[in-house]
């Protein structure tokens, strides 16, 4: 059996995309029988990792979820693969009541604060004659890079790229790449301050 051939037939016909759907889900969130039965036969969780009991996990086989070694999601967050893999590297911490949607990559030993919001998804809304729920989505992958810090109630939107050692300011509006080892904070956001390595100090930009 191609289970290739398989996955392309159901992805590029509706009416099966339309049956699988509604076979797995249940008002946008995965059955019963695909969190207890399916999913641990499917998702990867590295040693030692840890999922709090109060995450709203709303993840299914139809993309990949992975969580690396001795990473944590704390509790009251809501992932959701449901648009595009989740990928979580090892030793990083998701803080308490975040939102992650994907498409979504983050590296390894990066520290997501409390109630961060970081969504690779986005509803077309260009026909106004249709109601926004009836015309789709679009999204955009969000990479962070390892050992970067994003500071609380921050929200990083779609197709953002972080690059390694960035610190975000608290509540900040990532609309825009920040390069590696900088600092930016703001609505939106802007970068204040790079890492110097010849002067082994954080240069202000300004």
């Amino acid at each position: 059996m191609d289970l290739t051939k398989i996955k392309n037939k159901i992805k590029y016909s509706p009416t099966w995309k339309r049956r699988i759907h509604h076979l797995m889900f249940c008002n946008a969130r995965p059955r019963l029988w695909v969190k207890w039965f399916l999913n641990p036969l499917v998702f990867h969780h590295g040693k030692k990792a840890v999922i709090r009991r109060q995450t709203v996990m709303n993840v299914s086989p139809i993309n990949q979820f992975r969580l690396g070694t001795h990473s944590t999601i704390e509790e009251y967050t809501i992932v959701d693969n449901g648009v595009g893999d989740i990928l979580i590297g090892d030793y990083t911490r998701i803080g308490l009541r975040s939102t992650i949607i994907g498409p979504v990559q983050i590296g390894n030993h990066v520290i997501l604060a409390q109630n961060i919001t970081i969504s690779g998804l986005n509803h077309h809304y260009e026909n106004p004659q249709l109601p926004i729920h009836q015309q789709g989505v679009a999204t955009a992958a969000i990479r962070i890079e390892d050992n970067s810090w994003i500071g609380a109630n921050s929200v990083i939107t779609a197709g953002v790229q972080i690059g390694k050692h960035v610190v975000v300011g608290a509540g900040s509006v990532v609309t825009k790449n920040i390069p590696d080892y900088s600092i930016a904070v703001g609505n939106p956001a802007k970068v204040i301050k790079k890492y110097d390595f010849s002067l082994k100090k954080w240069i202000s930009t300004k």
